[in-house]
């Protein structure tokens, strides 16, 4: 008899049975146990369901766990592709048993949760398909295989640092699946990163003893009429969805319309992605700031702006090198921000709107910081004028968004 069974707190191991309610950010959806919150993994809104509790701390509000059983079945549940996709297994994807439209009718409901949240904004958004992968499947160029002590390569388990040996990942490009990285072993590693690049040879770098010499590799980005190459390094930041970069470099510049001889701003550059873009539309007459903290990026990104003059490139943390900027009055047209997963934040996006920028397109891969800093940027007296959702992240809860903002008349 587990404690759950005599009215204790719940432990660990302890199975319940519950009726599942909505999806929750984090690719689980929320669930009740005797007035206790559990965020169940590996169901579905509506779903009753067995949940074997994974997590659980005395005196805390909420456990985590996950469905052992099905009992009553979403009529949007398919058998997961992979034989690694269920309870207790990899963590890499999180929907696997989820039909793939209604993978993006959770996310979009997660964004709709979010903004109504965080900035008491009800928000319209659909999550839009990302062109490049096969229903969902064969999409990611860039994968980092971890390795255990006896040198076996594979993924590791949901929350945990524990290495599932693995023979194939479904989500991986066909290329990174064909280098054959995990039909071998790999002692003294801790990891095999794999990229397979839009242009050029699949790379393969183990980690420890590759990294200091981890290649640079070549991406090509065709969005609409424009087009320009990018050298990144093969463990640097690039989007891992092979249509991702053209996909919101599109949406950045047909929300944004730069015309030409226009100011604009590029902050989180990374390696120039959006400066290289901004730099192309707004032309030798017009300007471009692109402010990077990452070292090597900003080597990348140095190489990759070269030819655009135009486009001035400051290393350094992006709320250090706006303050002297703020201070001195000075002005752009446009601004795209691009952050990391924890957003810009209030300082940040202060900053942003003392530029007065007649648009503001925010790359987002989290909607929680995205909802937060959309409120921010509401106090600044910049209001949301259009949101788009894309599924660059498929069978995963990753949702990625381009959010649009414009001044407030009156503010």
């Amino acid at each position: 008899m587990t404690s759950a069974e005599v009215g204790g707190e719940l432990a660990v191991g302890d199975e319940v049975v519950v009726q599942v309610g909505p999806v929750a950010h984090g690719g689980h959806c929320v669930a009740r146990h005797e007035g206790r919150v559990v965020f169940v993994r590996h169901t579905l809104p509506g779903e009753r369901v067995r949940v074997r509790i994974t997590e659980a701390k005395a005196g805390q509000r909420f456990v985590r766990g996950d469905a052992v059983e099905v009992l009553a079945a979403s009529e949007h549940r398919v058998t997961p592709p992979c034989p690694y996709a269920g309870p207790g297994l990899c963590g890499g994807c999180d929907f696997q048993h989820v039909a793939l439209p209604e993978q993006r009718a959770l996310k979009a409901a997660v964004v709709r949760e979010q903004f109504a949240r965080l900035a008491g904004i009800d928000v319209a958004v659909d999550v839009e398909p990302v062109p490049g992968d096969t229903d969902g499947l064969g999409w990611r160029t860039r994968v980092e295989f971890a390795v255990t002590d006896d040198g076996t390569p594979g993924l590791r388990r949901h929350r945990s640092h524990d290495v599932l040996a693995v023979t194939d990942c479904l989500i991986a490009h066909d290329r990174v699946r064909a280098a054959g990285v995990l039909g071998r072993r790999w002692p003294g590693e801790r990891a095999v990163d794999v990229v397979a690049p839009g242009a050029g040879e699949t790379v393969v770098v183990p980690v420890p003893s590759g990294e200091g010499a981890a290649p640079v590799v070549r991406e090509t980005v065709r969005a609409g009429g424009w087009e320009a190459g990018f050298e990144v390094s093969a463990r640097g930041f690039w989007q891992v969805h092979p249509g991702a970069a053209a996909t919101f470099v599109g949406a950045v510049l047909e929300a944004l319309a730069p015309q030409p001889g226009e100011r604009a701003v590029d902050l989180y550059a990374g390696v120039g992605l959006f400066a290289a873009a901004l730099a192309d539309a707004v032309g030798e007459s017009g300007e471009v700031l692109a402010v990077e903290a990452e070292g090597p990026a900003v080597a990348s990104a140095r190489r990759n702006v070269a030819s655009r003059p135009w486009v001035e490139l400051r290393p350094g943390r992006v709320e250090r090198v706006l303050k002297p900027l703020v201070r001195q009055g000075i002005r752009a047209d446009l601004v795209v921000l691009d952050p990391p997963r924890t957003g810009a934040g209030r300082a940040v996006t202060a900053q942003v709107a003392a530029l007065g920028p007649r648009a503001v397109a925010y790359v987002a891969c989290d909607p929680a910081a995205l909802a937060r800093d959309t409120a921010y940027l509401r106090e600044a007296g910049y209001g949301l004028r259009s949101l788009r959702g894309f599924d660059a992240f498929p069978m995963t809860h990753h949702v990625e968004c381009v959010a649009v903002f414009e001044p407030v008349a009156g503010v």
